[in-house]
């Protein structure tokens, strides 16, 4: 049986890209993690959009392309620590909150992608929603779960992921693209050197 305190956290880890459809644009950029950016990924820079601490065990923080914003991004990086929990937890906690959009959320799917070599899981899903103005989004993620030792020595999560966005009438020629783009953005993802984070409670 998992801890309640376990669970929770992995939960939080697990629900950013559902609650990211709603928010508001934010401007906070402290570097919490010893990630300060920018990252280079698939040839394109991402720097410091947004941080936050939503609990003392759990970081997240974005990063954005040149000329994006956090209301109405293309592309976005996310990278998340989580000190205790377990990869297979806040993976399943993912796959599952996507899963219970279907039937309410037509672009609702989602993939589960095992590496048991290096005890990894990556997490591929779609989703639909409605931004504050009521516009139409869809968004496409490849989370990347990795296991992360904590600096007390326990076990922890590293999240690295991807994040494509797409809006009104833009988005019917984004899910058909997405088709012959999916496979090869999860192996860039699956094959990226991961950043190494060091939080700063833990410096």
């Amino acid at each position: 049986m998992v801890p309640a305190a376990t669970t929770r956290r992995t939960a939080c880890l697990a629900g950013l890209a559902l609650a990211a459809l709603a928010l508001p644009a934010r401007a906070q950029t402290t570097d919490r993690i010893g990630v300060p950016g920018p990252i280079v990924f698939a040839g394109t820079r991402y720097t410091l959009a947004w941080s936050a601490q939503p609990s003392a065990s759990y970081y997240k923080q974005e990063y954005l392309p040149a000329g994006q914003t956090l209301d109405r991004y293309e592309r976005m990086l996310l990278v998340e620590v989580l000190e205790g929990g377990s990869v297979a937890g806040a993976a399943s906690a993912q796959a599952r909150s996507i899963g219970a959009r279907k039937g309410k959320d037509p672009l609702a799917n989602v993939a589960v992608m095992e590496n048991s070599r290096r005890g990894e899981i990556v997490v591929d899903f779609l989703l639909g929603g409605r931004d504050a103005q009521g516009g139409e989004i869809a968004e496409w993620n490849v989370y990347r779960y990795a296991p992360l030792k904590a600096a007390n020595g326990d076990a922890g999560v590293l999240l690295f992921a991807v994040s494509h966005r797409a809006y009104g009438e833009g988005i019917r020629d984004f899910l058909a693209r997405l088709k012959s783009f999916r496979p090869e953005e999860i192996r860039r993802i699956a094959q990226e050197k991961l950043p190494t984070p060091k939080p700063a409670a833990s410096r």
